[in-house]
């Protein structure tokens, strides 16, 4: 199978969750919009493209199929690229999982952009310092504690027991926290010795070692969706 993933040009975002799936499993795969520009995707995002109408990217060609939402996705491409186990009760498990850091996505999003995604970060740098504040304080130890009692559950090296795309997604969650937030990650880490096993291991994956080299993956930067700006860090 061949699979068209759509995602705006010039950012990681939310497509990159997608992207190291794919990456890791050695998939057949174009990025479209990287080939054809951000307008191959507007006649799927006008609902004139057959299958179902995403309401924005991410999104999934294969074969007739039009799949949106990371998880969606995901939950999707497990099965055929071997990166889920086969029980329905794991997979729902996984699905569960990636919904979860779906929602810390969210909130890492929010804190940059807390009023409106349509205001710059500049129109909104006080909100922003109060918001980022109540993730590093609160939501991050929550979440990312979270994960840690997981995966030790699953036997410390895998979420699910088993290598899965809830791996890849943890280490790209703990990359990109770890740019946007360095000195509170460098206080965290202490405590999230799992997570931070995983993302070495992760990284030393040989298709993923690879991807991280190549000119395919774009480095983090403050258009995409983990943005360091100094100013919203602190121990």
């Amino acid at each position: 199978m061949h699979y068209d993933l759509y995602y705006w040009t010039g950012l990681q975002g939310r497509g990159e969750f997608v992207r190291l799936a794919l990456e890791d499993a050695a998939a057949d795969y174009t990025d479209v919009a990287r080939v054809e520009g951000d307008a191959a995707m507007n006649a799927f995002l006008e609902g004139q493209h057959e299958g179902a109408r995403p309401f924005a990217p991410p999104f999934l060609k294969a074969g007739r199929l039009v799949i949106a939402q990371v998880a969606g996705i995901l939950h999707y491409l497990g099965p055929h690229l071997g990166l889920v186990p086969q029980a329905e009760s794991r997979r729902l498990q996984a699905l569960q999982l990636q919904m979860t850091i779906t929602d810390l996505v969210a909130e890492v999003h929010d804190t940059h952009h807390p009023i409106a995604s349509a205001l710059y970060y500049e129109d909104q740098k006080t909100e922003a310092r109060r918001r980022a504040e109540d993730l590093r304080s609160n939501r991050l130890p929550k979440f990312l504690g979270y994960f840690e009692d997981v995966l030790e559950q699953g036997g410390g090296r895998h979420a699910l027991g088993q290598h899965s795309y809830v791996d890849l997604s943890l280490f790209q969650v703990m990359s990109g926290l770890e740019y946007m937030f360095p000195k509170r990650m460098a206080t965290l880490a202490p405590t999230l010795p799992l997570l931070q096993a995983l993302r070495a291991r992760i990284a030393q994956r040989p298709n993923i070692a690879a991807y991280l080299a190549s000119e395919r993956r774009v480095a983090f930067n403050t258009r995409g969706l983990f943005r360091h700006y100094p100013e919203l860090d602190a121990a």
